[in-house]
């Protein structure tokens, strides 16, 4: 099963987990910025990709695929309640973006979202089998130039 993962374009060298990182530190070293954690599964017909997203909302999530690159992108907004005696959980823009395997039909992605996680399910694209084409005997011609 190992051998498996690794020749899959969508898990191996090919498939990069391209992470553009949003994160800078503003006034207060307050985080503007944040890198959302991503698992990637794979079973016999689809990758199922989950995103976790808390406290982002639904519509402030965006979802695009552009030359086999799928991205992941949106933001969340700060709480401004109250004068901040500690922030931690970080907030402002995000972006992840993952290589998707030659021949994935993006049409046929679908998406989800639910208890803040965004939940997508990548269909894997058709194997490419070889062609068989057969030679005809029986009188015809070779193919002259």
């Amino acid at each position: 099963m190992t051998n498996l993962l690794i020749r899959d374009p969508f898990l191996a060298a090919p498939f990069r987990l391209m992470d553009e990182l949003m994160r800078s530190t503003g006034n207060g070293n307050r985080v503007t910025g944040f890198t959302p954690l991503v698992d990637v599964h794979e079973t016999v017909d689809e990758y199922l990709v989950k995103v976790d997203l808390p406290g982002v909302k639904a519509d402030d999530v965006n979802v695009e695929v552009n030359d086999s690159v799928l991205s992941i992108s949106g933001s969340r907004v700060a709480d401004e309640t109250g004068q901040a005696q500690l922030v931690e959980r970080p907030y402002g823009s995000f972006v992840r973006t993952l290589t998707l395997p030659q021949g994935v039909d993006s049409d046929s992605i679908e998406a989800g979202y639910q208890d803040g996680v965004l939940e997508l399910r990548i269909p894997k694209p058709a194997e490419r089998k070889p062609k068989k084409i057969t030679i005809g005997g029986d009188g015809k011609k070779a193919i002259e130039k």
